[in-house]
């Protein structure tokens, strides 16, 4: 299996947190990735009726927070696109981008514990696993998955999965909108400049709409 050059760190961001970072860093670190490509989607395609807050917001966020870090990036290849976010999808234009630009690196997926569990669910999981090695990070209170049990989930993703040996931390989006919506602090939970967004854009604070941008 070639190591991978970029890493794609998908996800709605609603909001970006130190977690995501935090991932993103020992993903970056641990393969020696030149860059790490946030994606955030433009709709959660397990979750079509799920309300998230408009694109341009969620984007800002992640520009926001990885502000400062050069070998961290941004795309809005899923926001600029119609229709659900599938990663088979993403992955396959950036594979595109790559050849077209003469580029041999070869993608690395970052997904949490979580979403490999699920893969079998996904849009075309087998081009998935055809187009980018899996970058799986564990967390704070879900089981590891061992090579047999990942082959049983997805024939043939035992062979394309990295495991991460860190950082387990269990934090998640849905907390920090409940805690916004509260107005309590979000100091440590995510970057000061998102924090900042939030508290300007008064993000959470209201029930919520459809992002239908």
């Amino acid at each position: 299996m070639t190591a991978p050059a970029l890493g794609v760190f998908g996800g709605t961001f609603d909001p970006i947190h130190v977690a995501h970072l935090a991932v993103a860093e020992a993903a970056r670190d641990a393969l020696g990735l030149e860059r790490v490509l946030f994606v955030p989607n433009r709709q959660p395609p397990h979750k079509p009726d799920q309300r998230v807050t408009p694109a341009a917001d969620r984007l800002a966020m992640v520009r926001a927070a990885i502000a400062g870090n050069p070998a961290f990036d941004v795309s809005t290849i899923e926001i600029d696109r119609e229709g659900p976010s599938y990663t088979s999808d993403t992955l396959e234009a950036l594979h595109a981008e790559r050849v077209a630009a003469a580029d041999p690196g070869d993608l690395g997926l970052i997904l949490s514990i979580e979403a490999l569990a699920g893969l079998a669910t996904w849009h075309e999981p087998a081009r998935v696993l055809e187009l980018a090695t899996l970058v799986v990070a564990p967390r704070d209170g879900s089981p590891d998955l061992d090579a047999g049990t990942i082959a049983r989930l997805v024939p043939g993703a035992d062979a394309r999965v990295v495991m991460l040996d860190g950082p387990r931390m269990r934090l998640s989006a849905s907390e920090i909108r409940a805690r916004a919506a509260a107005r309590r602090s979000l100091r440590y939970l995510v970057p000061d400049a998102v924090a900042a967004y939030i508290g300007d854009h008064d993000l959470y604070t209201e029930p919520r709409r459809m992002d239908r941008s």
